[in-house]
């Protein structure tokens, strides 16, 4: 066994490299899908939550509208108020065995990820349409566009260029809090690196290549965003 650091490094990647990169694999896989369907879910909550009720709406639409309000708040809340390694145990080991649900343990590991991103895209995506000066929507309903119209053509394309950099944020935090799914079994990075460096007593060594690979998931993931966010400027 080398003595030096790197040479104690080397040791480590030649034995347990490729079970590592196996384990970052599934991190960045369950963070890819965990963000895209969390950005969908955000998006239908926020805009949900934008929709405006008006003195002479009918007493049934805003009641129904209060209600769908109501709870996509309580959702909100509740996945942006607990931590998600709690979340993750109190879906996977309590509620979905109590309502019968037999998920695998992937299924709800990108489930759970996704409703925890969707959370806090929500609150992303109602604070993005609010930017949108008023006068946009105004200038909308003078031409006589719906309020899906106005949404899905002029207030939708300026608010997601505005919350672009908050995505990107989201994968990030996705990639690094992805390793919280071990408490239901999920071999991700982190779970491999707990192996690794179990098995051979160099914890220091096997936590110095985790970080560097986190590293160069994290920093690649936030190239490619920041790319698409100077396309999205044009020329």
């Amino acid at each position: 066994m080398p003595t030096d650091f790197f040479g104690r490094v080397m040791v480590v990647f030649q034995r347990y490299g490729m079970s590592m990169l196996q384990g970052a694999g599934v991190s960045l896989r369950i963070a890819l899908v965990g963000t895209i369907v969390g950005c969908i879910i955000g998006f239908a909550v926020g805009i949900v939550q934008t929709i405006p009720v008006e003195a002479k709406d009918n007493p049934i639409k805003k009641g129904v509208l209060w209600v769908i309000k109501l709870i996509m708040n309580a959702y909100v809340e509740f996945f942006r108020g607990a931590p998600m390694m709690a979340q993750a145990m109190f879906i996977y080991y309590g509620m979905l065995p109590l309502l019968g649900l037999n998920l695998s343990m992937w299924q709800a590991a990108y489930f759970i990820l996704s409703i925890n991103t969707g959370a806090y895209m929500a609150e992303t995506v109602r604070g993005g349409i609010l930017s949108i000066d008023l006068g946009q929507t105004e200038g909308a309903k003078a031409i006589g566009m719906t309020h899906v119209q106005t949404m899905l053509y002029v207030i939708l394309p300026q608010a997601l260029r505005n919350i672009m950099p908050q995505i990107g944020n989201n994968l990030i935090i996705n990639i690094n809090d992805s390793c919280v799914l071990s408490v239901i079994g999920v071999a991700e990075l982190l779970y491999k690196t707990k192996s690794a460096a179990g098995a051979l007593y160099m914890n220091f060594e096997t936590y110095t290549i985790t970080m560097i690979v986190y590293f160069i998931m994290t920093f690649t993931c936030s190239r490619i965003l920041r790319w698409l966010e100077n396309r999205m400027d044009g020329s």
